[in-house]
């Protein structure tokens, strides 16, 4: 390369790259209906995952029968209990079967058969002494353990006595049987 080319690329202008107008615009309108996108779709999405996001609260006690009424013979009782589901808020009406142990301590069996969910009832003609499930047969002793038919035995609340009271915690499975 001689003396003059040199010179001639040394001082040439640079061509420098410039946003045209209509790049410009297009850039701009598409950046603020992305901010404008975006700050319609982040509640709705904040909406969706809230629950998800919730802490779980340990299930609450609810007083359901005086200890004194709680006999060795298994007696179904009836209780509300109040549950939260995202946001859907009910009070559903729950049985449990409670009695005293050979131990003397007090237990509550949940009346879910675990065969196929149906509703056991306790010393029938069916099963003297013992619970039934009237869908297939399944039978369980006092205790809850499967017996027949079932794979598994009767679920039992968490019990606390309080004050001379019952009160029923959330289902766990059963310690008993």
């Amino acid at each position: 390369m001689d003396h003059n080319e040199q010179q001639d690329t040394a001082h040439a202008p640079s061509k420098r790259k410039e946003m045209t107008r209509r790049q410009f615009l297009s850039y701009t309108l598409g950046g603020a209906g992305a901010f404008m996108a975006g700050g319609a779709i982040l509640p709705m999405i904040r909406f969706a995952v809230d629950p998800i996001l919730q802490k779980k609260e340990k299930g609450n006690f609810i007083k359901v029968i005086e200890e004194t009424k709680v006999t060795n013979e298994p007696q179904e009782v009836k209780f509300k209990i109040h549950q939260v589901d995202g946001w859907y808020e009910s009070d559903p009406k729950l049985i449990a079967w409670i009695a005293k142990g050979d131990d003397g301590k007090v237990f509550a069996l949940s009346p879910i058969c675990k065969h196929l969910g149906c509703t056991v009832s306790w010393s029938g003609e069916e099963a003297p002494n013992l619970y039934h499930c009237p869908c297939h047969g399944a039978r369980y002793d006092k205790n809850g353990k499967h017996l027949k038919v079932a794979p598994k035995s009767l679920d039992e609340y968490e019990v606390k006595m309080d004050n001379g009271w019952v009160y029923l915690g959330p289902l766990e499975p059963n310690s008993r049987g």
